[in-house]
C-alpha cells in the first residue's frame, strides 16, 4: 500500500527520546529516515533502560524503521559527508544544544546555501532564542518549566514528576507536526521553500495549559497541587470497588452527570442547588465525590463498569501494563505488535497510531543496529568501498 510521506527524505541528527520519537513517528508512515550517530558509541538512548542483559529494550520501538550511519562531525570528512546529506534530504532533525551545529560548521545558514528546499527542526529544552537558550535541557527539568510538575501530586506532599518522559513524547509529536506542516508548506505553495523551525521542549507541555494562564490572568488564581482533574469537572477522580480495584471516572459535562445520577438511582441530586449544575458541583467537590465514592464502594468492578457503560458515564479500570497485554480491546486496535529481533529473538512494541484507512503506516524495519547502513548509505552519495574504508580506518564512521 501507499504511505502518505513515501519520498520524503528525513535525516535524523538527534538523540535521546524527543526528536527520534517524532522521527519514528515520521517512519511509521512512510519516510526514509536516515539516523546519524556517534562513531563507537550510538545513540545515548541506546544506554537507557529498561534493559535485557545489554540489550536496550526502548530502542526497537523509539527507532524502527530508521537506517544507522555513524558519523564524527568533529573532524572535516565528517562535515562533508553531512553536507552530502543535506542536500539529498527534505528534511533535517537535531537537538543540540543551540550553536553546536554552527560551531561544527553545518548550522543552518550553511546548510540552506546548499539545499533551500532543506526543512530543519532544532529540539532544545528552551529554544533558540531567550536568556535560557544554552541551559540543558532534557524533559524531566522542561515539565518542572511549563509549570505543569506544580500541578501534580498531593496537596501536601512535594510536586511530583510523571514517572516516565511525558514532556519528550509530546514534544516528539509537535516535531512531526511541524514536519508535515513545513513539508505541505513547501510543496503547495508557489514560492514555497525550506525554514528553520525551532520547537522548545519546554512549549510542547505549556501549549496545552491554556486553562492555567487565563485562570490567572483573569482572576489572579495560581492552581494548587491535585492529585486528579480539579477546577474543571465534578464529580472526577479516582475511587476504589467493593472488590478493591481503582477505577477513574469524570463527569464533563451536566448531561454526564445527569446520567450518573440516573445510573446511581440518585436523580435528587439533579434538584439539589449544591449538585445540580457543574459550577455548583465545583463548589461542594468534596461532598459531591464523597456521595459517588461512597455508592462505588459498593459495587465490584465488572457489575460498576457494565452499569455506567450502558448510562454512557465516562469511566474506565485503572489498568496496569499486565492488565493492558491481555485486555481484548488493546488486542483489536492491535496496539500491541510483535517484531523479529536480531538478537532476542522477537520483542513486542507499540503499534501505528492513528489509523489511516487509505495509507496506513506501517513497521517495515527493526531499528538499527549500530552502522548497519553505513555502506548502503556512503555508496548512495558516492562513496566507493575503499573509500568507505578509509573513513572507517581514519574514525569517520
Amino acid at each position: 500500500m501507499p504511505t502518505p510521506l513515501e519520498g520524503i527524505k528525513v535525516l535524523d541528527v538527534s538523540t535521546m527520546i524527543a526528536a527520534p520519537f517524532g522521527t519514528a513517528l515520521l517512519g511509521d508512515f512512510g519516510a526514509e529516515v536516515t539516523k546519524v550517530e556517534i562513531p563507537g558509541r550510538g545513540d545515548t538512548s541506546r544506554s537507557v533502560g529498561p534493559f535485557k542483559g545489554d540489550e536496550p529494550l526502548r530502542w526497537p520501538g523509539l527507532s524502527r524503521n530508521k537506517k544507522s550511519l555513524t558519523l564524527d562531525l568533529h573532524k572535516t570528512a565528517g562535515v562533508e559527508i553531512m553536507k552530502k546529506l543535506a542536500a539529498k534530504h527534505d528534511i533535517l532533525v537535531e537537538n543540540f544544544r543551540p550553536g553546536t551545529l554552527e560551531k561544527w560548521g553545518v548550522g543552518y545558514d550553511v546548510l540552506k546555501e546548499i539545499n533551500p528546499n532543506l526543512i530543519m527542526i532544532r529540539v532544545s529544552g528552551y529554544g533558540q532564542t531567550g536568556p535560557f537558550r544554552e541551559k540543558a535541557g532534557f524533559g524531566t527539568p522542561a515539565t518542572a518549566f511549563s509549570g505543569y510538575t506544580y500541578l501534580q501530586g498531593f496537596t501536601d506532599r512535594h510536586p511530583v514528576s510523571p514517572p516516565f518522559s511525558l514532556t519528550d513524547y509530546i514534544c516528539g509529536i509537535y516535531v512531526a507536526f511541524a514536519a508535515v506542516t513545513a513539508i505541505y508548506h513547501r510543496d503547495t505553495n508557489e514560492a514555497g521553500t525550506g525554514q528553520m523551525i525551532d520547537v522548545a521542549l519546554y512549549e510542547s507541555v505549556f501549549r496545552m495549559m491554556e486553562f492555567l494562564i487565563a485562570e490567572y490572568d483573569q482572576l489572579g488564581k495560581i492552581r494548587e497541587r491535585s492529585p486528579g482533574l480539579a477546577g474543571h469537572s465534578s464529580p472526577s477522580g479516582t475511587f476504589k470497588t467493593k472488590d478493591d480495584h481503582w477505577v477513574v471516572l469524570v463527569t464533563s459535562t451536566d448531561t454526564t452527570f445527569n446520567r450518573l445520577a440516573a445510573a446511581m438511582d440518585r436523580t435528587d441530586l439533579l434538584s439539589d442547588t449544591r449538585y445540580h449544575t457543574n459550577a455548583c458541583r465545583l463548589e461542594n467537590n468534596d461532598s459531591m465525590n464523597q456521595i459517588v465514592a461512597e455508592w462505588i464502594g459498593k459495587h465490584p468492578r465488572e457489575v460498576l463498569l457494565k452499569k455506567l457503560d450502558d448510562h454512557g458515564v465516562p469511566i474506565s479500570p485503572v489498568l496496569s501494563i499486565a492488565d493492558i497485554f491481555e485486555n481484548e480491546h488493546y488486542q483489536a486496535r492491535e496496539n500491541i505488535v510483535e517484531v523479529k529481533h536480531p538478537r532476542l529473538g522477537k520483542i513486542k512494541i507499540p503499534g501505528i497510531v492513528p489509523k489511516f484507512e487509505k495509507t496506513p503506516g506501517s513497521i517495515r524495519s527493526v531499528a538499527p543496529d549500530l552502522g548497519e547502513n553505513n555502506e548502503e548509505i556512503l555508496q548512495s552519495l558516492g562513496y566507493s568501498h575503499e573509500e568507505i574504508k578509509a573513513l572507517k580506518q581514519n574514525e569517520v564512521i
